[in-house]
């Protein structure tokens, strides 16, 4: 990208926190002007709530590049609300791996209420192993399918912060 005058030189926070950073890069916009940003942390007391969350109908970063031609991914952490109102695939993600929430167990991969959090596609995914390992295995496992097309994607990377990857083989 820098080849072809694209170059980012600094990178910013608009939070000092998780959720609300990441309700701001998806949408472009103020995070607190969304009612999930202001409840940090998306605690799983936020389960099934409808007004706690990314809207759907909310334009976001992946929904305008999917619709763009772009493949789009989210491997790691969503914690911007609950199914069934809230999702990563409901926001623009074509591809989900990771958990709903925010901080699981590294190893049984439940939050702190006990509750199974780690999901592929909208399905319980009931892998073993360290959950970094895993989500850095799929990030690395679906750049590798996308280098195979001719289409650019972009792939985002939460796991105690936030990453982003765009590419365009």
């Amino acid at each position: 990208m820098a080849a072809e005058g694209l170059r980012f030189t600094d990178g910013y926070s608009n939070s000092s926190v998780c959720s609300p950073t990441r309700f701001a890069l998806m949408t472009g916009r103020y995070q607190y002007r969304l009612r999930g940003a202001l409840d940090e942390p998306l605690a799983g007391g936020a389960r099934g709530r409808n007004d706690l969350g990314l809207p759907p109908e909310m334009p976001t970063l992946p929904s305008l590049l999917r619709d763009a031609g772009y493949t789009t991914a989210l491997v790691g952490k969503w914690h911007l609300g609950y199914p069934p109102h809230f999702g990563p695939r409901k926001s623009g993600y074509m591809e989900h791996y990771g958990p709903l929430g925010g901080g699981i167990d590294y190893f049984t991969h439940r939050d702190r209420g006990g509750v199974y959090d780690l999901f592929e596609n909208d399905v319980e995914a009931h892998d073993t192993g360290y959950v970094t390992d895993l989500i850095s295995d799929r990030a690395a496992k679906f750049i590798s399918r996308q280098t195979k097309r001719d289409t650019p994607f972009l792939l985002s990377v939460p796991l105690h912060g936030t990453a982003l990857a765009m590419g365009n083989p």
